[in-house]
């Protein structure tokens, strides 16, 4: 266990800062650029390798209760420690932002006053990280007692629309937002978000009622009730993501059609943990 925890310590930090040495001086990108790509980029392997491990779980397991998957508890150790990574990480890109002309925050002059700015504004994706860390990590290894590793597996998948997020902010951040590409990819985006984040907990629900033989609607009765609040917080959070990206898609696509002048969009995502905003500004 210590040592899978260690490998995803030392693994995704090393591989953001390997990323980031690696773009600076291939593309020849500033210290902020650099660090904003690199962290998208550990976003999107983290989330491939995520989905992987949940299809091969899910697809592995006939019984949902019974059957067991070694990747099941294997990948959750070796993860856990990318969320405390990506706090960090979407700190540095916050921080970077400030420093660019445009950017600047009365509020945010000093590094402290920097940290205060981005915990409120990326309060529900810090919380969401510490949630998965304080809640779901013990609930997965330890509370479930080896059972359901179908549905770890399913939530895994989850991260199946990460990487498009992460390839639109690519788009952005290099001014290709009105490129076939990024529609393509915004239009992917949705689509896997809706199919892998809104609809992954009443699908779960539903496979459970099919294993027990009772209606769907009865599941949250015989459910622990641990389970039950825990997927309320996080569907919850998985809707109020999902409402922000489609009103910041739709402002987009009004904007671009009623004004010649470019604009930029930005979406802030984390794993598992979806959204924090979208927001749509005209440039200066």
């Amino acid at each position: 266990m210590l040592a899978l925890l260690a490998a995803g310590s030392v693994f995704f930090p090393g591989l953001f800062l390997l990323s980031k040495q690696g773009l600076k001086h291939k593309l020849s990108l500033s210290e902020g650029e650099a660090a904003t790509s690199s962290a998208r980029l550990v976003s999107s392997i983290q989330a491939l390798m995520a989905s992987s491990a949940g299809y091969i779980i899910a697809s592995s397991c006939q019984d949902v209760m019974e059957d067991k998957h070694w990747l099941a508890d294997t990948y959750i150790l070796f993860a856990t420690p990318y969320f405390a990574y990506d706090i960090y990480a979407m700190f540095l890109c916050y921080w970077h932002k400030l420093q660019i002309k445009g950017h600047e925050e009365d509020d945010a002059r000093t590094m402290g006053d920097a940290v205060v700015g981005y915990l409120r504004r990326e309060a529900l994706m810090v919380l969401h990280h510490i949630f998965m860390v304080v809640v779901c990590f013990p609930a997965s290894v330890f509370w479930r007692q080896g059972r359901g590793d179908y549905f770890q597996g399913v939530l895994f998948l989850a991260e199946l629309s990460t990487p498009f997020v992460c390839l639109g902010k690519v788009l952005i951040q290099h001014k290709k937002q009105h490129t076939p590409l990024h529609k393509v990819n915004g239009a992917l985006m949705l689509l896997t978000f809706f199919s892998c984040r809104v609809l992954l907990f009443p699908y779960l629900y539903y496979a459970y009622s099919r294993y027990a033989s009772i209606p769907v609607y009865t599941v949250p009765l015989v459910a622990p009730w641990q389970c039950n609040v825990g997927a309320a917080v996080l569907w919850v959070l998985q809707l109020y993501w999902f409402g922000l990206i489609c009103r910041g898609a739709f402002r987009l696509v009004t904007r671009s059609r009623d004004s010649p002048l470019p604009f930029k969009a930005e979406c802030h995502l984390s794993p598992f943990n979806g959204y924090s905003s979208l927001q749509v500004d005209r440039n200066n």
